[in-house]
């Protein structure tokens, strides 16, 4: 089976354009392309990735396509249109001659907690099943209540929840993120990211037994066969090494039976975002 690591990003570093990396993310403060990943992909067996937008423009877009035309081992593209823009057919369309871009994202963590709930924005994502693109949900636990809403409005459209929805590691809050996740799950077209967990706990002192009763609730409540499994490199460096990432979640696998593994380690990513094998 192809292992895919189904969500990472790349950026050259821009101060002003990336001023969400404050001092306490100082190691992030710099470029990360693909010749930086694809060492450490070999290292642990992976065969692809899934490069996924950090800038809200359509020009980062672009540059992560003109990556992977460079770059093989990024099997598709997760980029950004402004799905509220009254011309989005056209900008749809303009995309769509890309095969690598595969889905399209929004980062919602960053906007009102009813921002997936909206009118305009529901209608725009509700376009995207005409271009075949998945929609990646990138929220915090409190925001899950409105990503419900977005799902229960769009049966047919293909989900993925980044990161687990962020639930409050640190704190170790379970509830009413698991509830909400378990909502979440009871609609088939939705499937879940195990990715960006190590840094919703402490960065410096996690260790797995912090994050198992997460990945307790979503094994549970998705199956393998509807998770996939990210890096969220390089933002894991915040909290640990690819290498690190990377063995949380095989080391939490080691329960599983082969093809629950082959499914959470690729075969969910290619089949929810129709990657070449």
């Amino acid at each position: 089976m192809i292992r895919i690591d189904a969500h990472q990003h790349f950026w050259r570093f821009d101060p002003v354009r990336d001023a969400w990396i404050t001092e306490e993310m100082s190691v992030l403060r710099r470029d990360f392309l693909p010749e930086g990943l694809a060492p450490l992909l070999a290292e642990r067996g992976i065969d692809g990735t899934v490069a996924v937008q950090a800038d809200q423009s359509e020009e980062e877009t672009e540059f992560l396509l003109g990556l992977a035309d460079d770059a093989p081992f990024i099997r598709g593209v997760v980029g950004w249109v402004d799905l509220t823009a009254d011309d989005l057919t056209r900008r749809l369309e303009g995309f769509s001659v890309f095969d690598r871009l595969r889905g399209l994202r929004h980062v919602a963590q960053a906007e009102a907690d009813d921002f997936l709930a909206r009118e305009d924005v529901v209608r725009g994502i509700g376009r995207l099943r005409e271009f075949r693109l998945a929609y990646d949900i990138l929220v915090y636990a409190h925001q899950l209540p409105a990503a419900l809403t977005l799902v229960e409005r769009l049966p047919e459209q293909p989900f993925v929840v980044d990161h687990c929805a962020k639930p409050r590691i640190r704190e170790g809050a379970i509830d009413p993120w698991a509830t909400h996740m378990r909502a979440l799950a009871r609609y088939p077209n939705v499937c879940c990211k195990v990715s960006g967990l190590v840094t919703e706990a402490d960065w410096e002192r996690w260790r797995p037994d912090d994050v198992r009763p997460y990945l307790d609730v979503v094994f549970e409540a998705f199956g393998p066969d509807r998770l996939m499994f990210g890096s969220d490199w390089p933002v894991c460096l915040l909290a640990g090494s690819y290498a690190r990432v990377t063995e949380l979640v095989e080391r939490y696998a080691e329960q599983l039976s082969p093809e629950e593994r082959d499914d959470l380690f690729g075969g969910t990513a290619i089949r929810f975002y129709g990657l070449r094998r």
